[in-house]
């Protein structure tokens, strides 16, 4: 199991979406009485800033792992995927792509680019916390982060 204080990133646009997934990772991960802490920011450029803490977040932790949407203003999930897999400092970081396109040539991108996994998500409540908890069952139960740099 993995140690108490797990920092997670989720990038998405969608507030509908955002809500749920707070809300179907709030339940997954207390149930496994699991600690985190969970940061969201709503676009492609936000979550650079973000890893790359600049402006407004000098102060953050690198996340354990992003939850990230593909189709996003400003800057997609796929070009801010490349971005953190061509950086040394955020490389090491488990990358899920969570997003409504099922479309083949996103999910090859997304594992030519160096994705953790890809889900896409589901249209129902209690799907999307199975699909949730059986996220939580591997990173966060079967798996290990690397450790922080």
């Amino acid at each position: 199991m993995t140690a108490p204080g797990i920092e997670l990133l989720v990038v998405e646009d969608s507030e509908p979406d955002t809500v749920l997934i707070q809300e179907a990772l709030e339940e997954a991960l207390t149930a496994a009485g699991l600690s985190f802490r969970l940061h969201l920011v709503r676009d492609g450029l936000e979550a650079l800033a973000f890893l790359r803490q600049q402006p407004p977040f000098e102060d953050v932790v690198l996340p354990d792992m992003i939850l990230m949407d593909i189709n996003m203003p400003r800057k997609n999930g796929l070009d801010v995927l490349h971005e953190i897999k061509t950086d040394v400092g955020l490389t090491h970081i488990p990358v899920v792509m969570l997003t409504t396109s099922a479309a083949d040539t996103d999910v090859a991108l997304a594992y030519q680019w160096q994705a953790s996994s890809y889900l896409v998500k589901p249209t129902g409540y209690d799907q999307f916390i199975d699909a949730i908890q059986a996220l939580e069952a591997f990173w966060m139960g079967a798996a290990r982060f690397p450790p922080r740099v």
